[in-house]
């Protein structure tokens, strides 16, 4: 049975999902990304082969998306993180237009057409309060998981709202809350309420059109769907049994799958690794000046301890800069 995995690296979890060729979902693993993209990813991927039941060797395929995604050693093709969520929400939800992604560092607003093309799409600003990472680190200050924010949030009866865009200054917000005696739970979700409407105010720069889509780890948080909801005053697609927070993993491998479905129809092999792909590092010389093109050897130290510096200059002249 033919095999494909894909993973996206994003900037606080990487997650992976392996599905059959009858497109059905044979395993999935979320774990957090850290400093080290490429360690995350091959940590990702054992996990999912231990969650699958799988060895390295059924897995035909691997396509990686995300910001992480050229730094996946093992893959044999990358994709747009937008390419790979349009193509699991027409997938999981045929209607959908407009796609809600809101990550640890980022909120994506995508429109798609009716065969999963990107036909527009807007990105957050770099210091939005509006990102998955500052509604953990408010659960982190509480003293919640993130686990426990949404069904906390729940239980607000008198919702603060969270003004600042800056998530230094929304912390601050935070701080002056609580210290008013504000309880928790209303500070969570006050903040929740002013992501959600940030959130769709970058929805409707993209031209919103009905057939709304949530991806993100906010796909757990029952608290913040319902917020976004209530501000779009419609209602949000979510994917069951966690693939929401999967989708642009399993966008990925949906492409893959598609792409060794034609390759094998075609009888052509499937491509190399990019590792193996990957020239000999030792041969690769960048040319950034006419100094890279000049190499030096040191010969051995003198007795009197002078060490004598060879210089080959390259037999390709050096072109002057027009």
């Amino acid at each position: 049975m033919l095999n494909v995995a894909g993973i996206d690296i994003g900037s606080t979890y990487t997650k992976a999902i392996a599905l059959n060729d009858k497109r059905e979902v044979v395993g999935t693993a979320v774990r957090k990304t850290g400093f080290k993209l490429a360690q995350a990813a091959e940590a990702a991927f054992e996990e999912l082969l231990k969650n699958s039941g799988l060895d390295r060797t059924a897995i035909t395929y691997v396509a990686s998306t995300g910001y992480g995604r050229y730094t996946v050693p093992f893959r044999n093709t990358q994709v747009t993180e937008l390419t790979a969520h349009a193509r699991a929400a027409v997938h999981l939800f045929p209607d959908t237009r407009t796609i809600l992604d809101i990550g640890g560092q980022d909120i994506k607003a995508i429109k798609i057409d009716a065969e999963g093309r990107v036909k527009a799409f807007r990105l957050n600003d770099k210091c939005a309060a509006g990102t998955g990472a500052f509604l953990e680190k408010t659960a982190r200050y509480l003293g919640l998981t993130t686990d426990d924010l949404g069904p906390y949030a729940l239980r607000a009866t008198k919702p603060v709202p969270i003004s600042s865009v800056c998530a230094v200054f929304a912390e601050s917000e935070v701080i002056s809350h609580l210290s008013k005696g504000v309880p928790a739970e209303d500070i969570v979700m006050g903040a929740m309420v002013s992501l959600g409407g940030r959130a769709i105010q970058l929805m409707r720069r993209v031209g919103i059109e009905p057939g709304y889509m949530l991806t993100g780890g906010m796909t757990r948080n029952p608290a913040m769907v319902g917020a976004l909801e209530a501000n779009l005053k419609a209602k949000l697609n979510v994917a069951p049994d966690g693939l929401g927070q999967l989708n642009g993993a399993y966008g990925a491998a949906l492409l893959g799958l598609r792409r060794v479905e034609k390759l094998l129809a075609d009888g052509k092999p499937i491509p190399p690794t990019a590792a193996q792909q990957e020239p000999d590092k030792a041969t690769t010389v960048r040319r950034w000046s006419a100094k890279a093109l000049i190499t030096k050897r040191f010969e051995p130290c003198q007795a009197t301890g002078d060490c004598t510096i060879v210089e080959k200059v390259a037999s390709k002249p050096i072109e002057a800069a027009a």
